[in-house]
């Protein structure tokens, strides 16, 4: 099956996580990306060799230095023929070499221009990394136990979550036929991603608090639990669900959802109860037959050792494959590039 993003040309200005992330997505699923580094090469380079395999596989690299006349003139020249450009920089940066829609549009009308930033295009240049935007945002405000200090998700969840949201407006302009500027920030998809709990501060004025392990604030049980051996994640958001889990665990009442809800703390109390005479991976194999959601607690290693269908060989690195799967077709993972290995004299085949 042809890749469903062949023949399309797309230019990254990309710097660390949320631009290379989504870039690279896109090239799995066929896209032709060119990644054009500063001399030197883009600073993730120097953090590890598989830091940046992680972000870049299936890319082409041309080093240009846009501060220059030569750069700038390769970079007309690139525009000219691709369908389009995502750079993350300072809206400073992002203007001052000429990245926007505005100041490419003469050499392509049908450019898609996409900014990953902070705060937006127009929202100055405040340091805006990963940590720092769920910290902003009320992310980390959200996360740890209620008496506790706030806390942060062991990965970048802004920066990768800011990649997706960016790849999707990029390809929605696309398929639009016109060209035009995208402009996608950290700060709004967090506040994005916090949908239902920033719905229910706005019109019920309802503050989202933090709750033992983690609990959901709509449904009961909904969380981690401690059992004879390790941590279950039980997720309970409807009766029928509650049915079979308490047939299971013997446990008798709460029927209804608005019961468990309003006597949460007996809920609670009797699920941790029942929980405590089984492990953690008895209770997986008890509930999943019965369709219950639920999981023990896995590091990263014993999950990745559960799913070797998602681990893929590009080059040297074995890595997490792309999770979007087009049935007919599969990607072609190849390395990350060596710095400039397009080359100047050619950088996008014609």
């Amino acid at each position: 099956m042809t890749a469903p993003l062949a023949g399309i040309r797309i230019l990254e200005v990309g710097t660390m996580l949320a631009g290379p992330y989504a870039t690279m997505l896109l090239a799995d699923l066929g896209a032709e990306v060119v990644k054009i580094e500063p001399p030197g090469g883009e600073i993730s380079r120097r953090v590890s060799d598989s830091y940046f395999a992680s972000l870049n596989r299936n890319k082409g690299s041309i080093c240009l230095d846009l501060n220059s006349p030569e750069g700038q003139a390769t970079l007309r020249k690139l525009v000219a023929k691709s369908h389009a450009l995502l750079v993350n920089l300072k809206p400073s940066a992002i203007r001052r070499l000429g990245l926007t829609y505005e100041a490419l549009r003469r050499h392509n009308e049908q450019i898609v221009c996409v900014a990953i930033t902070g705060f937006g295009l127009d929202g100055g240049d405040d340091p805006a990394f990963d940590y720092v935007i769920q910290a902003a945002t009320g992310v980390a405000a959200l996360t740890g136990e209620p008496d506790g200090p706030p806390t942060l998700p062991g990965y970048s969840s802004a920066d990768n979550s800011t990649g997706l949201a960016a790849a999707l407006g990029l390809l929605a302009q696309i398929t639009s036929g016109r060209g035009g500027q995208i402009d996608v920030s950290l700060r709004d998809v967090m506040l994005s991603q916090l949908n239902y709990h920033a719905s229910a501060y706005l019109n019920d004025g309802v503050q989202p608090q933090r709750r033992p392990f983690g609990a959901h604030s709509y449904y009961v049980p909904a969380q981690i639990f401690p059992t004879a051996d390790g941590y279950l994640a039980l997720f309970i958001t409807h009766d029928g669900f509650w049915k079979s889990f308490a047939g299971e665990a013997h446990i008798d009442g709460f029927d209804t959802m608005a019961e468990r809800v309003a006597k949460r703390d007996e809920v609670l109390a009797a699920t941790t109860a029942a929980l405590a005479a089984d492990t953690a991976t008895g209770w997986e194999a008890r509930l999943r037959p019965l369709g219950v959601p639920a999981a023990a607690v896995r590091t990263l290693a014993e999950a990745l050792d559960a799913t070797p269908e998602m681990i893929v060989t590009a080059g040297d690195f074995r890595l997490v494959g792309n999770p979007i799967r087009v049935f007919g077709y599969r990607p072609d993972y190849r390395p990350a590039p060596k710095l400039d290995e397009s080359g100047s004299a050619r950088p996008v085949q014609e």
